[in-house]
C-alpha cells in the first residue's frame, strides 16, 4: 500500500500536529507502508525520514506559527506528484495549509480517495475558547464535506460535525494513540538531577488557551517546600511574561522549548503529576504521552481530553479552574497512596485504548475500507 500524507515535521514550539505527524510516519513505515509525504518548507536543511518515506517539500509562508500559506508551486507539485505516485489514498492533516479544500479535489482527478483528520481543539461551549474553535468549525465544514472520510478523535466530536453540516464524508472516531513503547515508567534521572521530592509538570505550547499561568499560580499559592519542583517545558506567547513573574521562585522551572523528545520522556518518567490545564484541546498527546509515562495527570473536560482520562485521572471543570486545579494538586501531593493509584490507572489507559499501534490498525483498516467503492463521483470522475 503507498499513502500520500500532508503533515508537519518542525515547529519553533512543541505541537501536537507536528508530534501526530512524526509519530504516524514512524509507525506506517515500520508497517512497510510506502509514503509519499508532503510537508512544508522549514529551517532543517536536511529533512531526516524512516525508512519507507519520501519526502516532498512545499514552500510556504508562516504566519504566528498559527495559519501557513503554501507557495504559489505547492498546486502544481501536489498535482505532478499524484499522477505520478497514484498513491492509493492520500491523509491531510488539518489544519495543512491555506490548500485544505484544495487537497481533496486534486485527488479526486485521479480517483484517489481523500482523508482528513481534524486536530483543531475545541472547548466548553459557554467559554470563550470554545465558542470561538466552534465558529472555526463551522467555517470548515464546506472543506470537510470535500473528503471522503474525516478522521475526529471522539463520538462528541463526530456529533459536532454532523450538527454543523457535514454530509457526504464518512466520519471515523480514531483516538489518537502514542508509543507505549517509547513512553514508558522509568527510572527518575531527571527528578533526582533536581533534587526534588515530588516532581509537577506541563509539556506543551505555552500559549493564552493553555491557562499555564494558572498552574503556575496555584502551584506557589500552595506554599510547598523547595524540594517539590513545577517544571514547565514548552514555548509560546505566554512564556517569557511568565517566565519573568516567577523568577524569584526557585521551585518553578522554565525549561523552554525542547527540540529532542528524549528529553520530554525524561522530565515525564519523572514526573509524579502532571497537568494540562487547558481551555481547549482536541485530543492532547502530550496528556497521552504523560499518562503513559505513569504520571498523575490531572486536565481539564474539554475536547476528548476528559473522556480519555476519566476513572485514570483527576478531571476539572475549565469554568471552575482557579478553584478546583489548586485542590487537586493538594489532593495528590498529600495522599501518596491515590496518587500512585492513578499513575497505575494512567498508565493501563492509554495501553488499552490509546496505543499506536491500535491506531495504526485503525486507520490501515479504513485506508483498505475507503478503497472500495471508488471515489465519489461528484467531481467528473
Amino acid at each position: 500500500m503507498k499513502i500520500a500524507w500532508f503533515g508537519h515535521v518542525a515547529s519553533a514550539r512543541r505541537n501536537g500536529i507536528v508530534t501526530y505527524s512524526r509519530m504516524m510516519l514512524n509507525g506506517l513505515s515500520q508497517r512497510q507502508v510506502d509514503v509519499v509525504f508532503f510537508y512544508h518548507a522549514t529551517r532543517e536543511r536536511h529533512l531526516v525520514t524512516p525508512p519507507n518515506v519520501r519526502a516532498i517539500r512545499i514552500g510556504a509562508l508562516d504566519i504566528m506559527k498559527r495559519a501557513t500559506v503554501a507557495s504559489l508551486q505547492a498546486e502544481r507539485i501536489i498535482k505532478n506528484t499524484l499522477s505520478m505516485e497514484r498513491p492509493a489514498v492520500a491523509h491531510v492533516s488539518l489544519s495543512f495549509s491555506n490548500l485544505d479544500s484544495t487537497i481533496p479535489e486534486l485527488c479526486h482527478k485521479f480517483n484517489i480517495p481523500a482523508v482528513a483528520t481534524v486536530h483543531m481543539p475545541y472547548g466548553q461551549p459557554r467559554s470563550f475558547w470554545g465558542t470561538a474553535m466552534r465558529v472555526v468549525y463551522r467555517m470548515y465544514v464546506n472543506t470537510l464535506d470535500k473528503y471522503d472520510a474525516v478522521v475526529v478523535f471522539s463520538e462528541n466530536q463526530k456529533g459536532m460535525l454532523y450538527r454543523y453540516g457535514v454530509e457526504n464524508a464518512q466520519i471515523f472516531v480514531i483516538p489518537n494513540g502514542i508509543d507505549v513503547n517509547t513512553y514508558h515508567p522509568g527510572p527518575a534521572e531527571y527528578k533526582q538531577e533536581l533534587g526534588a521530592r515530588l516532581l509537577v509538570s506541563y509539556v506543551g505550547r505555552v500559549d493564552p488557551e493553555k491557562n499555564v499561568g494558572a498552574l503556575c499560580e496555584a502551584f506557589a499559592a500552595l506554599d510547598l517546600p523547595d524540594d517539590h519542583i513545577l517544571v514547565i517545558a514548552g514555548d509560546g506567547l505566554d512564556y517569557g511574561r511568565l517566565r519573568r513573574k516567577y523568577s524569584d521562585d526557585p521551585r518553578i522551572i522554565f525549561r523552554g522549548h525542547l527540540g529532542d523528545p528524549r528529553e520530554v520522556q525524561r522530565i515525564l518518567r519523572a514526573s509524579d503529576i502532571n497537568v494540562l490545564p487547558s481551555s481547549i484541546e482536541a485530543l492532547s498527546l502530550a496528556m497521552l504521552e504523560a499518562m503513559a509515562s505513569g504520571a498523575a495527570v490531572i486536565a481539564t473536560d474539554v475536547g476528548a481530553d476528559g473522556e480519555a482520562l476519566r476513572g485514570a485521572g483527576i478531571v476539572i471543570d475549565v469554568e471552575n479552574l482557579e478553584a478546583q486545579l489548586p485542590l487537586a494538586l493538594r489532593q495528590l501531593i498529600e495522599f501518596p497512596d491515590f496518587r500512585e493509584e492513578l499513575r497505575r490507572r494512567a498508565r493501563a489507559r492509554v495501553v488499552e485504548q490509546y496505543s499506536l499501534q491500535g491506531n495504526l490498525d485503525r486507520l490501515i483498516g479504513m485506508y483498505t475500507q475507503l478503497g472500495y467503492p471508488p471515489v465519489r463521483k461528484a467531481y467528473g470522475i
